[in-house]
């Protein structure tokens, strides 16, 4: 009998908010595979679960992902990101078929911009009967409205998420919605804070850094935020007033 995959979001970055049921399979699974962005360094997402449980006696696996940008969760043009996808498919369905519950940690939610699912077909493609249980995690998204003390949306108000290497969409998607969140912003930082200005909208935009980590920041005058304060992890959230 092969074993079942959990799929887990560990959250933003504070290790209380890890769910009970994350926890609990946490506790309970033999071993734990954890995506990573670069083969040196650690994990973030294995370091919020050290914090919150003991490890002891766990496999860990860990699966290096080159970081570059692809659309498809098919097939990449990119033959180095398939062979790792295929490679971690592999390692995983390995422990599934010696009859061992295996967990796939990843940051925030599963289901907004996650690793996991770029590996998903090909987990299922020899194995469709394969059990897989997705839990739902904390997204940064939801830490940092929370930090900030704002809504997202009320009533029939309407929400955009996007990543922001979607410059040339940015403008179009602020008119057309009533909140924005953009998403890993530090390499498009002046141009978002330009177009804010050329829209007025300087007033209605919070840039948040690290949300739910340690050195998390909160700017909700953006204008306050300097270079020092961009990081990979941070997003602006545009609220309009209607």
């Amino acid at each position: 009998m092969s074993g079942k995959l959990y799929v887990i979001g560990v959250g933003p970055g504070d290790p209380e908010l890890l769910t009970l049921k994350a926890e609990r399979i946490l506790r309970e699974v033999p071993c734990i595979c954890v995506p990573k962005g670069r083969e040196e360094g650690n994990s973030l997402a294995l370091s919020i679960v050290q914090k919150a449980l003991s490890l002891e006696g766990k496999e860990i696996i860990e699966a290096h992902f080159p970081m570059r940008k692809t659309k498809s969760v098919q097939r990449s043009k990119d033959s180095e990101l398939d062979n790792k996808w295929a490679e971690t498919a592999e390692t995983i369905l390995s422990r599934l078929h010696e009859g061992l519950d295996a967990a796939f940690i990843t940051l925030g939610d599963p289901a907004i911009y996650s690793t996991f699912f770029y590996l998903y077909d090909r987990l299922l493609e020899s194995n469709p009967e394969l059990e897989i249980e997705i839990i739902p995690g904390v997204s940064s998204i939801n830490a940092s409205a929370a930090k900030a003390k704002i809504s997202l949306g009320l009533a029939d108000e309407s929400i955009a998420i996007l990543p922001a290497n979607y410059m040339g969409e940015l403008e179009d998607a602020i008119k057309r919605f009533d909140t924005v969140v953009l998403m890993k912003v530090n390499k498009v930082f002046e141009q978002i804070m330009q177009t804010l200005a050329e829209m007025n909208l300087m007033d209605s935009a919070i840039y948040i850094s690290r949300a739910g980590m340690e050195d998390e920041k909160i700017f909700k005058n953006i204008r306050d935020a300097k270079k020092e304060d961009l990081n990979y992890f941070s997003m602006i959230i545009v609220k309009k007033e209607r």
